[in-house]
């Protein structure tokens, strides 16, 4: 499983980066046959504070799991898309269980 970060319009550092690395490949605990995480980390302008956005894009055999998380932190973001894609992991291969 290979983790791909990019970040827009500005750089990620190394400890963010390997947050994003650990939180999402426990993932794999749950689903073993995913091939590639992509994540996008981008600053949404809105007034005075500037929101953090994180999307990330699974692709597992026969579909791909997408989730958009918005808040204050990188971290947090990625911590609940996290918490997202956990859940649509095991009803993936609920759903896979189902039809077998």
């Amino acid at each position: 499983m290979n983790v791909h970060t990019k970040s827009v319009h500005f750089s990620a550092d190394a400890k963010l980066l390997a947050f994003i690395e650990k939180k999402l490949s426990k993932l794999d605990q749950f689903f073993d046959q995913i091939f590639t995480i992509n994540v996008v980390l981008k600053l949404e302008n809105s007034g005075q504070v500037k929101d953090k956005i994180a999307e990330v894009r699974i692709k597992i055999p026969g579909s791909v799991l997408y989730v958009k998380e918005i808040s204050k932190s990188f971290e947090e973001s990625v911590d609940a898309a996290a918490q997202v894609l956990k859940r649509q992991l095991l009803k993936y291969k609920e759903r896979l269980r189902a039809n077998h």
